[in-house]
């Protein structure tokens, strides 16, 4: 999509644009006329009043909905013409305005056509958007950058949704050298053999039940000397459950299980291509999760790579034995600060609903620091408890571990997965967080984006990588 500034009035833009005027009238109002042989889309806002950033973001992202709807592939738009719709956003600057619409605009013309047949006429996106407003090198940098990090929430949402027979642990691990190349990036993927010598077993139980073997990739960026900020995103190319087999209810979409993976792959990418200034590495341990005569059963103990050993009592609470590999892995790179991405449990999507992922950790200032960016980027966060008294939950029987409570009960599911995962974290010596993206894995109603993957938490991320300080 091209997103261009223009010092021109909205009036004096080429008559192939459809011109956007926004209306304090009830939000989701949608009108097309014509004025002087000129067509206008008016759309509603809601209240000024009403109008904050979270509210903004949307609006953005209805714009290019409402646009589309109409199939109108160039629009131009002025949101300085009605300055009182945005009264209550005088505290952000045109420039963050700038680079928050620009994202949404890309976030919102994605659709994920990969395997459909186009048609004559094209898919249904906008092609170009000009915003009419005093332009400006920062408001310039603004727009670009915005753009940039949409286009990486959409390269994030792409791979997520691509089906589980073609995206396999190889081909995800061959997704993240496709997404360094021409980027000073580093990627090294470890095989089966390779993780059998390290002593990877969390991850090879997951992996055992699958004709498709597991793949341990590591993407390094170094834009600054330093401790690396290590981002660990859980890569399980489909989830069957493994012989705790998922109902019919629960196993579509499965495919998407790797959206950790995705969004910690796409966000190197991203700070690559951004320039900035810190030292990140990302680590994808990735498997397929399948029932068949060599899978790992009920009952059986793994020994992680750390040297613990765990209870397999759920095949399916497969997420955290990756990342508990994973987390144990980080420990080499000496790492300032490690944040976790994954879809680890249904019990967060319960908790939290479609609008949040759950945030855990022990860490407060970590934990403040996330929130306050989730707010200001769109990827909203919410912290749930993660107290000593839950860590009796999570010890074996016959091992030190269990992967789920052994008493198999349903409540806290979210936190049991987090004070399982901080089993190993503790022993990283610097601060940890998990976030769990399972409520924001697909779109949600009211998001105005496309059906499928969110591309969450891929805008927090970033965010948080240019602001982390040790």
């Amino acid at each position: 999509m091209k997103l261009t500034t223009s010092k021109k009035q909205l009036q004096d833009q080429p008559i192939s644009h459809t011109r956007i005027r926004l209306v304090a009238e009830d939000r989701g109002v949608k009108r097309l006329v014509r004025e002087n042989g000129v067509e206008t889309i008016e759309l509603g806002t809601g209240k000024a009043a009403d109008m904050n950033q979270r509210r903004y973001i949307i609006l953005c992202r209805a714009i290019v909905q409402t646009a589309k709807q109409f199939k109108k592939r160039k629009i131009a738009l002025d949101f300085s013409k009605t300055p009182e719709l945005f009264k209550n956003l005088k505290d952000v600057t045109p420039e963050r305005l700038t680079e928050l619409a620009a994202e949404n605009f890309e976030m919102a013309n994605f659709e994920f056509t990969q395997f459909k047949t186009q048609p004559k006429e094209g898919f249904n996106e906008v092609e170009e958007i000009v915003l009419c407003s005093p332009s400006s090198k920062s408001i310039e940098a603004a727009l670009k950058k915005g753009q940039v990090i949409g286009q990486a929430v959409n390269a994030t949402r792409a791979l997520s949704n691509t089906p589980g027979g073609e995206m396999t642990p190889r081909k995800l691990a061959k997704a993240a050298k496709d997404a360094a190349k021409g980027l000073p990036i580093t990627v090294t993927t470890l095989g089966k053999a390779q993780m059998e010598k390290l002593g990877m077993g969390a991850l090879l139980g997951v992996a055992a039940g699958s004709t498709e073997e597991p793949t341990f990739t590591v993407m390094e960026y170094k834009g600054a000397a330093g401790k690396p900020i290590v981002l660990a995103g859980k890569g399980i190319t489909f989830d069957s459950g493994g012989l705790n087999l998922k109902p019919t209810t629960s196993i579509y979409e499965m495919h998407m299980d790797m959206s950790g993976a995705s969004a910690v792959i796409h966000t190197v990418a991203l700070a690559a291509r951004l320039g900035v200034k810190k030292h990140v590495i990302g680590l994808i341990p990735s498997a397929e999760n399948m029932p068949s005569g060599s899978a790992t059963r009920p009952g059986d103990i793994l020994r992680s790579l750390s040297g613990k050993t765990i209870e397999v009592l759920n095949t399916d609470a497969e997420g955290r034995l990756v990342l508990a590999d994973a987390l144990t892995y980080a420990k080499r790179f000496n790492p300032g600060v490690v944040v976790d991405a994954a879809t680890l449990t249904g019990a967060a999507h319960v908790a939290l609903g479609d609008y949040a992922s759950g945030l855990l950790t022990r860490d407060d200032r970590l934990a403040q620091m996330l929130a306050d960016l989730g707010e200001e980027a769109g990827d909203y966060v919410w912290r749930l408890p993660m107290w000593d008294e839950y860590e009796p939950c999570i010890k074996g029987v016959f091992a030190d571990l269990a992967n789920i409570a052994p008493s198999n009960s349903r409540y806290g599911g979210a936190t049991e997965g987090g004070i399982f995962l901080w089993q190993f974290a503790k022993e990283l010596k610097c601060p940890w967080a998990h976030i769990d993206i399972a409520p924001r894995m697909t779109a949600a109603p009211g998001d105005e984006l496309a059906k499928g993957a969110a591309g969450a938490p891929v805008r927090l991320l970033i965010r948080f990588i240019e602001t982390w300080k040790a």
